[in-house]
């Protein structure tokens, strides 16, 4: 398979199995869902009747004083404690070596047949200047969401996108589900391109 190098006569030949793969909606929903649980904190956390502070005595007797109650610890009291109370837990979900790389060329190859890859043969800018990047994505047609993805994001374009919102900057290493899912454009550079196929071969 070859990919148009946007600005250039070249074309880029690239492996069908990254960006020629079919379709797979239950693996990619399933990887993404596993990618975002695994950045969960879960420490919420809550006190159950055992563990609020107060003394577990009786609160009144048992008879003659309308409903029977015991420790005002119980859940039914403001102050007591939680009934189902949540405790610290793990939400990450397992999600193999090869599933995880299979959902990325997934995604790749549905961004392809949508057209929403742009190859480019460099990505740079020489000063940090927000305005500048701004006017490049301009001209390339980028959407209110690109992301930018180069071999190793220079300081340079890492500065200057940091000031424009939904516009996100990754090198090969930081490539993720969530980020391709959420683009509307993926801007890829050449060198890039060749880098993530060695990964995901």
């Amino acid at each position: 398979m070859e990919l148009i190098i946007t600005g250039s006569a070249d074309k880029l030949s690239v492996s069908d199995s990254v960006f020629g793969r079919d379709f797979s909606e239950d693996l990619i929903h399933q990887v993404v869902v596993a990618y975002r649980n695994a950045g969960r904190a879960g420490t919420k956390a809550q006190k159950t009747r055992s563990e609020v502070s107060g003394t577990t005595k009786k609160s009144k007797r048992q008879k003659g004083g309308g409903a029977r109650h015991g420790a005002l610890t119980a859940p039914i009291f403001v102050g007591g404690g939680v009934t189902f109370a949540a405790k610290p837990r793990s939400f990450a979900q397992k999600v193999n070596r090869k599933q995880y790389r299979a959902a990325i060329s997934s995604i790749l190859s549905e961004l392809n047949r949508q057209g929403r890859i742009k190859i480019v043969s460099s990505f740079d800018l020489d000063a940090p200047k927000t305005k500048g990047l701004a006017e490049k994505l301009k001209s390339l047609e980028a959407g209110q969401r690109p992301l930018i993805v180069t071999e190793e994001a220079s300081e340079n374009l890492y500065l200057a996108a940091r000031n424009l919102p939904y516009v996100e900057v990754r090198d090969v290493q930081g490539l993720d589900p969530v980020a391709l899912v959420g683009t509307d454009m993926l801007i890829i550079t050449a060198d890039a391109v060749k880098k993530v196929e060695e990964w995901l071969a």
